[in-house]
């Protein structure tokens, strides 16, 4: 069965096009675009889930929201592939980068977008987000610096959780190559086939 896919542009939900791409689930996109002048989404994604909130997929007469919750349904459907290795170290690194993306990652990076569009208003508080962020991004590129994926040897859906705050971090934290091993790692996932395939599936997206 085909799942369909409620694509945002230029959000999180190219993650889930991506994931779907390297694991080979047949799927269809309905794409969406940002209201021009609050870059919310539109109200059209609350016939889909009362939220109005990207990414969702339809499954099987179902609905699956929040991204870290598509990826353990799409790597479940798929019977584990790019899931927890089987080594409990990485299988616990998996597990930890998996909702870290979300959890930890973010909430940083959309605290310094909000500040920044508060202008003059908003500079006590970018010193002090962007302290936070930088330890977040020196913790990932020595983590990066033993191993070539965030769970260990091989690539997972850690991965693919991963890529948004980090292309994120590229266009407005600061990333740069400063944090070489974060910076190849960056570009190793963009060479994936995949990843360009689900660039083709979801339209413009600004963080590749």
């Amino acid at each position: 069965m085909t799942i369909t896919v409620h694509h945002l542009e230029n959000s999180r939900s190219q993650r889930v096009l991506w994931l779907l791409e390297e694991l080979d689930l047949p799927y269809e996109v309905i794409r969406y675009a940002r209201d021009r002048k609050t870059m919310l989404a539109p109200p059209e994604l609350r016939r889909v889930h009362p939220l109005g909130k990207s990414p969702l997929i339809e499954d099987e007469g179902r609905v699956v929201a929040e991204t870290g919750a598509i990826a353990e349904y799409l790597v479940e459907k798929a019977d584990g592939q790019l899931g927890p290795p089987g080594n409990r170290e990485a299988a616990l690194r998996y597990r930890h980068f998996l909702h870290y993306a979300e959890g930890s990652m973010m909430p940083p990076l959309l605290a310094i977008l909000v500040v920044n569009r508060l202008g003059l208003l908003g500079r006590p508080a970018r010193k002090p987000l962007r302290a936070m962020l930088d330890r977040h991004l020196d913790w990932l590129n020595l983590e990066l610096a033993d191993r070539p994926w965030f769970a260990g040897d091989m690539f997972t859906a850690a991965d693919v959780m991963m890529s948004f705050p980090v292309e994120i971090s590229r266009h407005r934290g600061g990333l740069d190559h400063g944090r070489p091993h974060l910076m190849d790692w960056l570009e190793r996932i963009h060479a994936r086939p995949a990843y360009g395939r689900a660039l083709l599936a979801g339209g413009a997206y600004a963080y590749a």
